[in-house]
């Protein structure tokens, strides 16, 4: 690696450091107390928030100043004094000012303050939902945040993909407790949103461990590294060593069906003489499997399997779903984190989290239809799967399993010396999943090395060269098969630094050193042997392995408050990968209040970069099928520096480069109401993709393969919107208060930006690595717009919720739907490629509610109904093309295109599935929460 100077800046901390302990109560003016209250220590990043009681306790140096801030409320500086005991009642006022850690790698600032877009969930807000998971609540909470759950998609099935603006999982920086947390070691192949990405596993963080989660939506890579193109999430866990409780959950669909149980604990304790703390979670559920298959179309199957229409119709009088399984899967999950702190003299402060979560995950692959895997090609069938009359045979589900290990620690101390503030810190983390199929078949016949001459020297297996095979599997095939998994782990050091200068300048710097390793796990034999298990083909040792890289970064930060109402901050990075080199970013952000602090005017221009992740670089899974008279045939995913790739002349990957615009205004208009309102544009260049599948070229070195697959740099894309966030709150209604908000996302453009860079070798031949399908998934896949409308009712010993999500329109253009001239007597030789239709999701509204009741001091009981009207989604097709208009003008033609869009009404729609907000339907849960 090559020597470089780097310029460094400050890390926001999470921790801090302290000579004694103070405690006290916060209230609202008439002597409720407020929960959530911020507690920072001013000119540290040391914080700690109030609990349900309004109580808190932070450790600080007897000659500190606090910052109490609340949202609706004017914050207060209150001097310590070397008071252990300070309570304080917080008048109403400033909405908009509470404290945020991310943003900036300098010290803490309000969202006032803060130059930058930032939204803040409590955990209160977070539980109000009453989603199962914490990647779910964020759906129904945060309009740029969208998530997908896909049935029968292997191992996407463990892990929903997730992006915030658009942007694919790959590019939200995940942070616990300001510490880059681990990516799941999945990388989606399938055509899902999120193809050929991966991301980290927030699915897997309990939600009763969060204390809050802050959201920067601006592009943050100087300020954070690799990963952050379209902003960062820092996750804060829960410090409060008193104030434990249990929560016992329970849940069931409309359709009786997905019961769900859950129990967490969350507790704590003082170390010492309140010298330090210990907060833990521990968190188990389980989810049952829901089913919602659709009604088979008995012509469609016959045409698509070539079978007798009689023998279709007889299976499907047995089993009109055609034996089916797709809904959402069977999940049990175990989770386990703590969180702590020890101040080990009066200006040092040693602290840690850690975190392990087991999940495992049952699904099915598309039923084995007896007329699609049938006795007179598998004559062995009926000896598996003797599961119809008497025995017979009736075709078979195969299974895909799942068992994810997720685990994350950090270790650090903190010290100040002289007015500077240093953060050392050692993170570690990882991944793995290992899969399993039962209920499946290898049926190939196996060809081994003795029985093939190589004369071409290509290393597969090509016409002419076979001589004999052996029956190695079918009759003699297992029905389960260990395919096999995939590993990720990192390992992070961090070095961060930060001063106020003065008054009115602080400045920060560090350094960051990772180090990655990814495995693709070998599965056994018969997973890949051949054509590999029926369904889900295992890791040859060939396309197995361990790879690893590291990086070595480091950055300079320096805010300014150059008035009292105009601040400007500007980050630089450099950062030098082992496999492809430097990147060097910067940020600059500036923000103007006017009016007395009534208006806010933000804005930040940045440079960003996302580096080839190790999974796309060296993922590899070939597949092999025997077609006679053509041999074995190769297909399958090809990675960027296999021997293939080189002889196809592909560029190695190189990272991304992103270029974000953001501009934004903030208003206070009183004591109730506020909103803010934020533009942003983001422009990025040599994008990474996963390619569609293309025919390689003529030639001895590639006869054989059927098609292939690769990652490429192939797309220049430019996204912009508009993000608002409205609030109306504490509005005397009866002997109650009712709160409004309103919070929006809406996508201006999500584009691609000039032509597809498709490699040398396809010139001319029709095809590219980005056909309409992947261009549908990258670009119009997730809502058009999405706007959440919240309101609140609280009185007495009841508080309402009523929370109405408006999800927009999508669009997808499903393989099947090009060149469709045959369906209306066109001449097939007019085809171009191109979709002649797509589908296109209606604009839906789904509808939660929320019951909370404090039975006693101690006790909440909580009912939630989700999606109260059973709202599902609804698609039509749009015509393209005048061939794609005679189709929708012919009723036979209109049903062939529908039989290709859904697997022959086997699913509401086949592939993406357009589950951006329910397959289920209307879900009812109940939570009982005790405090300790």
């Amino acid at each position: 690696m090559k020597k470089l100077t780097f310029i460094l800046i400050a890390f926001s901390f999470s921790l801090c450091f302290s000579q004694q302990t103070v405690t006290g109560l916060v209230s609202d003016p008439d002597g409720a107390p407020l929960p959530g209250v911020n507690i920072i220590e001013k000119g540290t990043s040391n914080g700690s928030t109030t609990d349900f009681d309004g109580k808190y306790s932070i450790e600080v140096s007897p000659k500190s100043t606090l910052i109490f801030s609340y949202i609706g409320f004017n914050t207060k500086e209150i001097p310590v004094n070397s008071q252990s005991t300070i309570n304080i009642s917080l008048s109403g006022g400033a909405e908009l000012e509470e404290i945020i850690l991310v943003g900036s790698r300098a010290l803490p600032r309000s969202n006032t303050t803060s130059s930058l877009p930032v939204d803040v969930l409590p955990a209160k807000e977070l539980a109000s939902t009453g989603q199962i998971t914490f990647d779910k609540a964020l759906q129904y909470k945060i309009p740029s945040f969208n998530t997908v759950q896909t049935p029968v998609n292997d191992a996407t099935s463990l892990l929903d993909p997730y992006e915030i603006r658009n942007m694919g999982p790959s590019r939200t920086l995940i942070l616990i407790n300001g510490k880059r947390k681990n990516l799941s070691s999945l990388l989606y192949t399938q055509t899902s949103p999120g193809r050929g990405e991966t991301g980290s596993d927030i699915s897997a963080i309990p939600t009763d461990a969060i204390k809050r989660v802050e959201i920067l939506r601006d592009g943050a890579s100087a300020q954070y590294g690799s990963d952050a193109i379209a902003g960062v999430m820092n996750i804060i866990l829960k410090d409060n060593p008193k104030d434990g409780s249990v929560t016992i959950r329970s849940g069931i669909t409309s359709e009786g069906d997905g019961e769900m149980v859950g129990v967490s604990l969350n507790n704590g304790s003082s170390i010492g003489e309140d010298k330090g703390f210990f907060n833990y979670t521990v968190d188990f559920s389980k989810v049952e499997l829901a089913n919602r298959p659709g009604t088979v179309d008995a012509e469609g199957d016959a045409v698509d399997f070539e079978a007798d229409i009689a023998d279709v119709r007889s299976f499907l009088a047995l089993k009109p779903d055609a034996g089916n399984i797709n809904g959402a899967p069977e999940t049990a999950a175990a989770k386990f984190l703590v969180n702590g702190g020890y101040d080990i003299n009066e200006n040092t402060q040693i602290y840690m989290n850690a975190a392990y979560v087991y999940k495992k995950v049952n699904s099915f692959a598309n039923y084995r239809t007896p007329y699609w895997k049938t006795e007179s090609e598998f004559p062995y069938l009926a000896d598996f799967f003797p599961d119809g009359p008497n025995g017979s045979y009736v075709g078979y589900a195969p299974t895909f399993e799942g068992d994810l290990n997720d685990y994350n620690a950090t270790i650090g101390f903190k010290t100040k010396k002289n007015g500077w503030n240093y953060d050392l810190s050692y993170t570690t983390g990882g991944n793995t999943q290992d899969y399993s199929i039962n209920n499946s078949q290898n049926g190939n016949t196996v060809y081994s090395p003795s029985t093939w001459t190589d004369t071409n020297g290509n290393g597969i297996v090509d016409n002419g060269e076979v001589t004999e095979g052996s029956e190695l599997y079918r009759e003699n095939s297992p029905i389960s098969f260990d395919p096999g998994g995939t590993g990720f782990r990192h390992s992070v050091g961090n070095i961060d630094i930060a001063k106020l200068v003065t008054e009115k300048i602080s400045i920060g710097f560090g350094a960051e050193f990772r180090t990655e390793t990814f495995e693709i796990i070998e599965g056994d034999l018969a997973s890949y042997d051949g054509g590999g298990a029926d369904s889900f083909a295992g890791n040859s040792p060939e396309n197995s392995g361990k790879f690893n890289r590291y990086n070595f970064g480091g950055y300079f930060d320096i805010s300014a408050d150059i008035t009292k109402d105009f601040l400007v901050n500007g980050t630089v990075r450099l950062e030098d990968y082992s496999d492809f080199g430097e990147a060097f970013v910067w940020k600059l952000s500036t923000r103007y209040k006017f009016l007395q602090d009534k208006l806010t005017l933000r804005g930040s221009v940045s440079t960003g970069f996302r580096a080839p992740t190790l999974h796309q670089i060296y993922t590899q899974k070939a597949q092999y099928s025997f077609v006679p008279g053509q041999g074995i045939q190769v297909g399958g995913l090809v990675n960027n520096v296999s021997p293939q790739a080189r002889l196809l002349n592909l560029d190695k990957l190189d990272a991304e480069k992103s270029t974000n615009f953001t501009v934004g205004i903030g208003a206070k208009i009183n004591s109730k109401i506020n909103f803010t309102v934020d533009y942003y544009n983001i422009a990025v260049e040599d994008r990474i993709v996963l390619g569609s599948e293309v025919t390689p070229p003529a030639g001895p070195a590639f006869e054989g393969l059927s098609d292939l697959s690769f990652f490429v740099n192939a797309l220049d894309t430019k996204t912009s919107g508009v993000d608002l966030v409205a609030n109306y709150r504490d509005i005397a209604l009866g002997k109650g208060e009712l709160s409004f908000s309103l919070s929006g996302n809406y996508t201006i453009e999500n584009e691609r930006d000039g032509k597809v860079k498709d490699p040398a070798f396809l010139a001319g031949t029709g095809q590219s690595v980005v056909n309409d399908t992947q261009e549908a998934l990258f670009f119009t896949s997730r809502p058009e717009y999405k706007v959440i409308l919240g309101t609140n009712y609280d009185i007495g010993k009841f508080s309402f919720s009523l929370n109405n999500t408006l999800f927009g329109p999508t669009r997808f253009k499903n393989q099947g739907l090009q060149d469709l001239e045959s369906l209306v007597g066109g001449n097939a030789s007019d085809s171009d490629g191109k979709s002649d239709l797509s589908v296109e999701f209606l604009t839906k509204v789904v509808t939660d509610l929320g019951i909370n009741y404090s039975a006693t001091d101690k006790l909440t009981i909580a009912l939630n109904v989700n999606n109260l009207l059973n709202v599902l989604p609804e698609w039509e097709f749009k015509s393209l093309t005048p061939t794609g208009t005679a189709v929708l003008n012919n009723a036979a033609a209109e049903k062939t295109a529908s039989n290709l869009v859904t697997f022959n009404q086997r699913y509401s729609q086949m592939t993406y599935d357009g589950y951006h907000f329910s397959q289920l339907g209307t879900m009812f849960s109940l939570s009982l929460n005790y405090k300790l």
